[in-house]
Order: structure tokens, then sequence, then C-alpha cells
């Protein structure tokens, strides 16, 4: 394989090993959360901010680890006739079928950025250049230029009244770190039918002490 994709397939799934391994450990934010939520509504005023910010928990568990999980098999599949293949049956149909999940997640990547975009006020037809302009804004002017550039901040309709554009912007970060993860899979699989074997070197198959 070129050294580019052995370097390439190490890097991110190195990079979403160790982010993955962290994400694990926000069940307990979450169950905190909830816990203080149930404590507060029994002996003292309900405190208003605890569902939110337990859900944007579970939007950096889900989306966050959501790569994490790809790179262990551990994603929910159907299996009617997968687990009686062999190894390069497997690298041929995943080769193939996992584009469908590129596509999807370029889609939704995309869906994200807009929403992240509408969340600061942007609320034109070209988020990615409105994210440009901001970025070289902050460059070029500070974080005054780029605060011209931002509209109506986008709030949740609820009590607490939360920004959405940090959570938003978590969504999209995980939606596009699982895209990178899908491509990584891909490569491996290519990798596989050529007869090298990419996955022996994956943190995740270290952690487990197994060779893939």
């Amino acid at each position: 394989m070129p050294t580019f994709i052995v370097r390439y397939v190490r890097i991110i799934d190195a990079m979403n090993y160790r982010i993955g391994r962290v994400m694990m450990y926000g069940i307990f934010v979450m169950v905190g959360v909830l816990l203080w939520s149930s404590f507060s509504k029994t002996f003292f005023q309900p405190s208003r901010w605890t569902l939110e910010i337990a859900q944007f928990s579970l939007v950096a568990y889900y989306l966050l680890g959501g790569p994490y999980s790809i790179q262990l098999g551990a994603n929910v599949r159907m299996d009617l006739f997968y687990g009686s293949w062999s190894t390069r049956q497997k690298a041929w149909v995943d080769a193939f079928t996992v584009w469908f999940l590129v596509f999807y997640l370029g889609v939704v990547l995309y869906g994200a950025i807009g929403s992240t975009a509408y969340a600061l006020g942007y609320f034109g037809d070209s988020p990615i250049t409105f994210f440009r302009h901001l970025i070289y804004s902050y460059i070029t002017g500070g974080a005054e230029a780029a605060g011209k550039l931002l509209g109506y901040v986008e709030r949740s309709p609820t009590a607490f009244r939360p920004y959405l554009w940090p959570v938003k912007t978590l969504a999209s970060i995980g939606i596009f770190l699982m895209l990178l993860q899908a491509i990584s899979e891909f490569f491996k699989d290519v990798a596989t039918l050529r007869g090298i074997d990419l996955r022996a070197d994956e943190p995740a198959a270290q952690q487990r002490g197994e060779s893939v």
C-alpha cells in the first residue's frame, strides 16, 4: 500500500481511538446530570439546565464516540450471511458498501455545517463560504472583525435558553470524524484484498490484545 494511505489509516485510527476512549466516560456525565435533576426536583427547586445539558452530553457521547464504534466494528448491522463469510469475502462487500456510508455522512455533514452556520446567524445557502470568511476575518482582524459577520445567534426556546452553536459544532466534528474513519475502513478493506493487514496495528486491536 502507498505510504500516505498507511499513514492516513494510522493517524485517523489513533486519533479516533483516543477520542473514543475519552468519550466512553461521557456516560458518567449524563448519569450525574440526571441524578442531580432527580435530586433537585425532590429536595430543591427543579434545575432548568439539567434536561438540555443531558441532551447535549448525549450528542457529544454518541457522535464523538461514533468513529471509535466504527473502528471496533461495534456499530449495529443486519447479519444474515455476513458472519459465515471468509475475511476476503467480507472485505469485498465492506469495500463496496462503505461508500453508501460515506455518501450518507457527506450529506449529513453538509447539513450539520449549514445548521451550525444558521446557529451563528447566517441564513444564506453557502455555509462553507461563510465559515471560510469567518475564519479569515478572525485570523486577519481578530474576534471583533469576525463578530461583525455574525447575525442573531440562535438560542434554545426554553427557560434555560442555551446557545446552540457549541453542540452543533460538536455534532459537525463528530460526523466529520466518522467520515474520516469510514474512509480509513475502506483503505483497510482494500489492503486486506491485496493480502496486507493494516488492521493488525490499529490501537483498538492492541487494546483488545487481538490480531484482527
